[in-house]
């Protein structure tokens, strides 16, 4: 099984499991496995061939199930705990129970589980700006997050390269800012190279609404990310006034890091206000969401004698001072509206957020440290080993990738707490999160690609803390599963034929030069970084 649960023992027993078979208890638990394992039906009371009972004390995620001769026994802490035992009965089955037209019954040797996450925050990242995935890919994603238990869907919904999300309010940002006439094939090179086909697209409001429902019903919590105050070119594209400098902007068509950047006054700080409104009144609940706060360029803040008055007025001694009040201004709004504030390290490095906002360390978990000692929660989130992005080998025959190497291995070895850091400094890491940025994952097919089997290797992690013990072997077992439902994943000895490099794409950059540039951006940020 992936993840592996913490305790699993073999029963003498055995169920005989078909379709139809009916499962009985508390409604919401019932539906809830339902959703896990469908072709179940629900019968209200207490009898049936999968029973459900509700222990609050075991805590939400965590559950009980017991398979043997008298059917199936499940314990929940919570709906999501349920959830979690009808994917856990669902991979004792055959691979074929996941095909819409498996029918039958099967036997499955009895067993005893007991299980619970050892992370709350079980995250994926994808980006939507870079490369715009319609609603029905990010709808198989959160079933595909669900099948492994994973939790946390981050949407990077606002980039240089796009704006992904509808505005009633700011009506511009989907007519003007939701897409670009070309996009670069090539960055490595003089000249770049372009495809000169128009990109684009956007969520609805209703379509937030709908995926955020979908999720949630699968124990998945959607967390938007609006990227603030820089990689701000498409915003500025719609909206000129909002920028350092009010000139107007193109939504870029290549990558890399933007100048571009809102103004800290006031009316951003309301159009931002109004555009959180807006998302989460379409997506419910919203426990977090992401602000961005990385990669920004303070140069046009402080060439403005607008923005230096301002800044002056506030009693603040550096541009960096300013923008850490800025994201603080924009984490108050968020709290006065049920959500909590995350960023990029690189605001954290600036200094002055909120205590309760979440830090994800991109560039390294030394900085991850120094978050958590300070007592910011941290998600996990490095580069190596957790950028998918990046190629899975050397070999020529990889598909083009931002860089290289990242292992299923490297993915499985991680600790995202590591044994090294203090007690207090372990418990303020409240999860991990693998990232799927978008430059070079143009399509379905390719995000398939790049996710899978990795993320296979970060649920295991995720849940567990570390791999079990077999987890290649599981691994292997596991890729059947994906097999039947449909999933375009990486083979573990190299891309099959259809899945290799095209002719003349650019070569990745090595993770040496990644590092050395990561090592400069943090010297450049420390540099910069108010005294206190």
């Amino acid at each position: 099984m992936i993840p592996e649960p913490r305790l699993l023992r073999p029963l003498s027993a055995s169920y005989e499991h078909a379709r139809g078979a009916i499962v009985s208890g508390p409604v919401e638990l019932a539906d809830a496995v339902r959703v896990a394992l469908p072709g179940l039906d629900l019968l209200p009371g207490d009898s049936g061939a999968v029973d459900l009972r509700h222990d609050p004390a075991l805590g939400a995620e965590a559950y009980k199930l017991v398979l043997g001769s008298r059917g199936v026994e499940i314990t929940a802490g919570g709906r999501a705990g349920a959830f979690y035992a009808g994917q856990s009965l669902h991979q004792l089955l055959p691979d074929a129970s996941y095909r819409f037209s498996a029918d039958g019954s099967w036997t499955v040797p009895g067993v005893r589980i007991e299980d619970s996450p050892r992370f709350a925050w079980r995250g994926l990242h994808l980006d939507v700006a870079r490369h715009f995935f319609a609603k029905r890919e990010v709808l198989r994603l959160i079933d595909l997050m669900a099948v492994h238990k994973l939790n946390r869907l981050h949407l990077h919904l606002a980039d240089d390269q796009g704006w992904r999300v509808e505005s009633r309010t700011y009506p511009l940002l989907t007519e003007v800012s939701s897409h670009r006439p070309r996009t670069v094939t090539s960055l490595r090179g003089d000249p770049r190279t372009y495809d000169d086909l128009p990109h684009g697209g956007f969520y609805s409001l209703d379509d937030l609404t709908e995926l955020a429902a979908y999720a949630r019903a699968r124990g998945v919590v959607i967390v938007p990310e609006i990227d603030v105050p820089g990689h701000a070119s498409a915003i500025l594209a719609a909206y000129p006034a909002l920028g350092a400098t009010g000139e107007r902007h193109e939504v870029l068509d290549h990558w890399g890091i933007s100048p571009a950047i809102l103004s800290p006054l006031p009316p951003t700080v309301e159009f931002l206000a109004t555009i959180f409104d807006e998302l989460v009144g379409a997506l419910g609940e919203t426990p977090y969401v992401h602000i961005g706060g990385d990669e920004v360029v303070l140069d046009r803040w402080a060439a403005s004698s607008e923005i230096t008055a301002y800044r002056d007025s506030l009693g603040l001694g550096s541009m960096p001072a300013l923008q850490s009040w800025f994201l603080r201004r924009l984490a108050d709004l968020l709290a006065e509206r049920g959500s909590r504030a995350v960023v990029w390290d690189e605001a954290f490095v600036s200094g002055g957020l909120r205590q309760d906002t979440l830090v994800m360390p991109w560039r390294g978990m030394e900085v991850g440290r120094r978050a958590a000692s300070a007592g910011h929660d941290v998600v996990a989130t490095p580069v190596f080993p957790l950028y998918f992005d990046y190629a899975e080998s050397t070999s020529e025959d990889e598909p083009r990738a931002l860089g290289d190497v990242i292992t299923v291995a490297d993915v499985a070895a991680f600790a995202p707490a590591p044994d090294h850091w203090t007690d207090d400094e372990r418990s303020h890491v409240v999860g991990v999160q693998a990232q799927l940025w978008s430059e070079y994952i143009p399509d379905a097919g390719t995000l398939d690609y790049r996710a899978w089997p990795r993320a296979c290797a970060l649920a295991e992690v995720a849940w567990r803390g570390s791999a079990g013990e077999g987890f290649t072997e599981r691994l292997k077992a596991h890729l059947g599963r994906l097999d039947a439902l449909g999933v375009r994943y990486r083979p573990l000895d190299g891309p099959r034929p259809w899945q290799r490099r095209r002719p003349h794409r650019p070569s990745s950059y090595t993770m040496a030069e990644l590092m050395e540039r990561l090592d400069q951006m943090t010297h450049d940020a420390e540099s910069t970084r108010p005294s206190v």
